[in-house]
């Protein structure tokens, strides 16, 4: 075993040891995939067949994500796929702000021990973890930057599901994957400072559909 997977081993102990930590009566999915990738899926809290099988993504939302991997010649075990809240919410409902905020701490060490060059928050609350004045529907599929690390917000698998036009622009967002990691749009990269500057009018959120 080397650093890394000690430190996540570590990691994963702590959490799992951790009876503060809310929805404690679910699984604990931490989180799988290629701890030297080069970009990190994040999304919002496991569903009911993630809390089944502890594993992330593994449900109908899993799928498509596995199926848009494959479009652009990727492999799931090339890429790392987590959540935010790592126990599943009652009735497979969005996470609360308070549990988002209780597991908000082991996601920043578990994103500095992986080290990726991108993450890729899929859905809104995942979004906003890491650009808080965001809007999905406005800034899916645009590349920011923030402490040294690029973020590439995407729809979640979910709504896709549920809407052929926001499937549509989540398969051409996932199309631009390679070049964002080649660094080939590094002229369409955004700053935080930078964003927050601009006069813009937000258009619309996308509805949230039900993640699982």
């Amino acid at each position: 075993m080397n650093e890394k997977e000690e430190k996540l081993r570590q990691l994963f102990e702590e959490l799992r040891g951790d009876k503060k930590l809310p929805l404690q009566e679910s699984n604990l999915v931490f989180g799988e995939g290629d701890i030297n990738c080069s970009i990190m899926f994040v999304g919002e809290a496991p569903g009911q067949r993630e809390n089944e099988l502890k594993r992330p993504f593994v449900g109908r939302s899993g799928q498509l994500l596995d199926k848009l991997l494959g479009e652009i010649g990727w492999k799931r075990e090339n890429v790392y796929i987590t959540n935010i809240v790592k126990r599943r919410p009652p009735e497979n409902r969005d996470p609360s702000e308070e549990e988002i905020e209780a597991y908000k701490p082991y996601l920043a060490r578990q994103i500095e021990i992986i080290n990726p060059k991108i993450i890729a928050p899929l859905g809104r609350f995942s979004m906003n973890y890491f650009l808080p004045f965001a809007k999905i529907s406005r800034d899916q599929g645009k590349i920011f930057e923030t402490g040294g690390r690029l973020i590439y917000p995407l729809f979640h698998p979910a709504a896709a599901l549920r809407a052929t036009t926001v499937l549509n622009e989540l398969r051409e967002s996932f199309k631009r994957l390679p070049d964002v990691i080649l660094g080939k749009i590094k002229e369409e990269t955004l700053t935080l400072n930078a964003k927050k500057k601009e006069v813009k009018r937000a258009s619309p959120d996308v509805p949230q559909a039900k993640l699982f």
